[in-house]
């Protein structure tokens, strides 16, 4: 589902939501940078919107947040972010392209309409009336809940001094008070802070990951978070596929590189807590470093006590002799997931597709293991003793 998002209001979670019963498994939001249904305006930076629908989404697995159409700039139009799409995400089956019935009449002189239909199936939202709209070709229609309600009329209401507060998630409400955007009144972090983040749209979510996310998003910009939230839903994903905690692989996903972006001096703090030497390499590239100091970061703030989680988030990078089956799945997720633009798509399918469902959980790590050693000496690139290590003294089976 795409839309400027400028802000994200509960009307577009509503609308995304309504679709799940249909049976799909996850809702991507891809924020525009220009939407080519509108004139340029004096918005929020695209930088802005996608910290908005990343906050209103917090530890929400339901959803993800692609940001493919902010980074690519300019207008991007659906044909191409669809197939950008499957290309990164290897879907198992169809997806389905969600809008509103306000959109469906200029449906055909969208550009490659007809391509567009043979991408993904046509799920038309109501935002309108209750009524079925004119639209000649296969869809369904939803049926939802209207909400009357737009991102202008929120930013009316806002610069008018109205009541809005309740028409957007609480992330967003936050972000919009302590920047006073949309002409709000500034209100102080710790004011703007009263509200429960465990009251949002994951009810079932704990507040502990809740707050452990709200923290992770703090201490890195939007396209790395994104990355580490892609990384948690992944690690989700294939915890609940071989059996373990999937609360704790979100844990690790979602904090693994949550110090990537301290300074030289900071990183080297945090990581020499855990009582360990330094190697050449990590004296060298003391970035190397930022898996032993977020083990170390997670016991200190969060109070996680975890070993298998610790231990997942130290080793995301190098790999360890005898590493347990979550740090295994961590490593997998952090090398194939979806934000990344160098994985090799068959190496995706292998881990996300029907075919790769089928091998166990020590034939994919050997085999993701093997492909990253591989492209980063293929590229003259340092590769730590330890994944070297552990490389040869893994039996790589290789499939087709």
């Amino acid at each position: 589902m795409g839309g400027s998002f400028d802000p994200v209001h509960k009307g577009h979670l509503n609308m995304a939501l309504a679709v799940m019963p249909l049976g799909y498994d996850r809702i991507i939001l891809v924020p525009a940078y220009q939407s080519p249904f509108k004139p340029p305006r004096q918005g929020e930076t695209a930088e802005i919107r996608l910290l908005m629908l990343l906050s209103s989404i917090s530890g929400d697995r339901r959803f993800t947040v692609d940001a493919c159409e902010i980074l690519r700039e300019g207008i991007s139009y659906t044909i191409d972010t669809l197939r950008d799409l499957h290309e990164r995400y290897q879907f198992d089956d169809k997806p389905a392209l969600i809008f509103g019935d306000d959109l469906a009449a200029s449906f055909p002189r969208w550009k490659d309409a007809d391509l567009i239909m043979r991408e993904a199936d046509i799920i038309i939202a109501s935002r309108l009336s209750s009524a079925q709209v004119h639209y000649p070709y296969p869809c369904t229609f939803l049926g939802n809940v209207i909400m009357e309600l737009s991102s202008g009329s929120v930013r009316d209401m806002i610069q008018d001094g109205r009541d809005w507060k309740s028409l957007v998630p609480d992330g967003a409400r936050r972000i919009i008070e302590e920047r006073g955007l949309y002409g709000a009144p500034r209100v102080k972090s710790e004011e703007a802070a009263r509200y429960s983040e465990s009251g949002g749209w994951a009810s079932g979510v704990s507040a502990t990951i809740q707050g452990i996310e709200y923290a992770a998003r703090g201490m890195m910009n939007p396209h790395r978070f994104i990355h580490s939230r892609n990384v948690a839903l992944h690690s989700a994903d294939l915890a609940g596929r071989f059996g373990l905690d999937e609360d704790s692989a979100y844990i690790a996903g979602i904090t693994h590189d949550i110090c990537k972006e301290f300074d030289r001096g900071s990183m080297m703090e945090y990581a020499l807590k855990d009582g360990g030497a330094l190697s050449d390499l990590e004296r060298g590239k003391p970035s190397l470093l930022h898996g032993r100091a977020a083990a170390m970061l997670i016991q200190e703030r969060f109070g996680i006590n975890d070993e298998a989680v610790i231990e997942a988030v130290r080793f995301h990078t190098t790999g360890a002799s005898n590493i347990g089956p979550l740090a295994k799945i961590v490593y997998i997720a952090d090398k194939i997931e979806t934000a990344r633009t160098t994985v090799d798509p068959r190496l995706r399918r292998l881990v996300f597709g029907g075919d790769g469902k089928s091998l166990s959980l020590d034939t994919l790590f050997s085999i993701v293991l093997n492909e990253t050693v591989t492209w980063l000496l293929e590229r003259g690139l340092n590769v730590s003793d330890e994944t070297l290590k552990l490389r040869s003294g893994i039996r790589y089976e290789k499939t087709d």
